[in-house]
């Protein structure tokens, strides 16, 4: 196998493994408000918001020393005991109590900025100025099918019913947890750094994937991470993205937990709001993995870069915000159990709440393909920091949008994606702007996105 197909095979596992990983979250993630909606009148009385709002807090914090701790004991090694961590926190809901909830949610928020930030130093590592466009669509592809698998069962088992009894909460739960241990062991066919180098190849990257083995060289290394964070984090292009990366964080709190929440707390949809969840879920799903797939078999063909299609993101989601805006009632997303009988501007429709699922999908998917893209390029020598910021300031603003979920109306917590999405595109034009021009001024022909 040559070494770029190594590469390539390398990038595969990583987003197979991811897949596995968060098809078992991403539906925890998804249903978890409507489950512990139906746990409140026992002796469980934690709120699914407030645990992610915590993971977020937890996983933004973390990710200033994400990078030392990837130096130390590598990224592979990092991803493992990342995966075991994910797989505990879904295990809790088999017989939840309320303190290992939350104890799980500060765990399983360390635990996500070591991952991403390995995944980061890894899908850069197995790349090119060339490849970073097509590894990224083919990376969140493969990451994004998980919200399809997942959400399909919840379609069909929790179909015609208003009530998640403990057989059904424990059935799902057990499946997750097997799920996740499934991709967590699928990192060790993950080859390292040296066995995908073509013969006579300098090492010219300054990556995390040294080979040291001393504590000093280590601790050097974790040093140097470090310093390298705290330096890139003020730097004009990671200062302007910070804005885009913000947006997502914002997005990524709607979708995954407050949306899917908002359709089963409709009662106007009778007996499929619970299974609606679901097939809300495989929706964004097909968004997600039609948009990374296709902007991964484009990259190598677009000659006019990202911003076409983060213009595109922008213009899906405002269009999917508008519709839910009309369709969904305003005090859907803190609904009691009981649900809500209020109407917004339309009597609430499936068809328009699944076609919405499907946008946010989408629209995600173009954001973070470039993102992931864009900071491929810039920072090929540096990619472990430059992904921890990414993850950072993702991570703190997922976190505030799920502490404010909590009392915010509808309304506002559109509003507030609009304002930060129009500006977040803005300022990624300018970034981008600016690396077609560097490029340009190295001669190469600008082809990938």
């Amino acid at each position: 196998m040559s070494p770029a197909s190594k590469k390539l095979f390398n990038i595969i596992i990583l987003g197979v493994s991811f897949m596995f990983i968060f098809t078992a979250f991403q539906t925890c993630g998804n249903i978890a408000q409507t489950v512990i909606t139906n746990l409140n009148n026992t002796d469980f009385h934690g709120s699914g918001y407030t645990s992610m709002s915590i993971i977020y807090g937890v996983f933004s914090a973390s990710n200033l020393v994400s990078p030392s701790v990837v130096a130390i004991v590598g990224p592979q090694f990092s991803m493992v005991v990342s995966g075991i961590f994910y797989s505990l926190y879904i295990a809790v809901f088999i017989q939840p109590a309320t303190w290992a909830f939350y104890t799980a949610s500060v765990f399983i928020g360390i635990a996500a900025a070591v991952l991403w930030t390995a995944q980061g130093n890894c899908l850069t590592v197995n790349s090119d100025e060339n490849t970073i466009g097509r590894n990224s669509g083919v990376f969140w592809a493969l990451l994004q099918s998980s919200l399809f698998f997942g959400n399909l069962y919840i379609y069909f088992a929790w179909q015609g019913k208003t009530h998640i009894s403990e057989s059904d909460r424990r059935t799902v739960f057990i499946a997750l947890t097997v799920i996740s241990l499934v991709g967590t062991v699928l990192f060790f066919l993950i080859r390292k750094r040296e066995d995908t180098k073509a013969p006579g190849e300098e090492d010219s990257t300054n990556e995390i994937l040294g080979d040291g083995s001393s504590a000093e060289s280590k601790m050097t290394r974790a040093v140097a991470a470090f310093k390298k964070s705290i330096k890139l984090s003020f730097t004009k292009e990671i200062m302007l993205l910070s804005v885009t990366t913000a947006y997502t964080g914002l997005e990524l709190t709607f979708f995954s937990g407050v949306y899917g929440t908002c359709i089963g707390a409709v009662n106007r949809f009778g007996s499929e709001e619970k299974s609606l969840i679901g097939l809300s879920g495989i929706f964004i799903g097909v968004g997600e993995i039609l948009g990374g797939g296709l902007f991964g078999l484009l990259s190598k063909n677009n000659r006019f870069g990202r911003n076409p299609v983060v213009m595109l993101g922008m213009v899906v989601h405002f269009i999917a915000f508008y519709l839910i805006f009309f369709n969904m009632p305003n005090d859907a997303p803190i609904a009691p159990m009981r649900g809500t009988d209020d109407v917004a501007y339309m009597i609430p429709s499936k068809e328009v709440a699944i076609f919405c699922s499907f946008l946010l999908g989408l629209g995600d998917s173009c954001f973070n393909t470039q993102l992931l893209s864009i900071l491929g390029f810039l920072y090929s020598e540096d990619s472990a920091p430059a992904f921890a910021i990414f993850k950072f300031v993702q991570s703190i603003c997922a976190a505030v949008a799920y502490f404010y979920s909590n009392y915010f109306l509808l309304q506002w917590q559109l509003l507030i994606m609009v304002v930060v999405g129009f500006f977040g595109t803005i300022t990624f034009f300018t970034v981008e702007w600016e690396a077609a021009a560097a490029l340009a001024a190295r001669g190469s022909d600008y082809s990938s996105i």
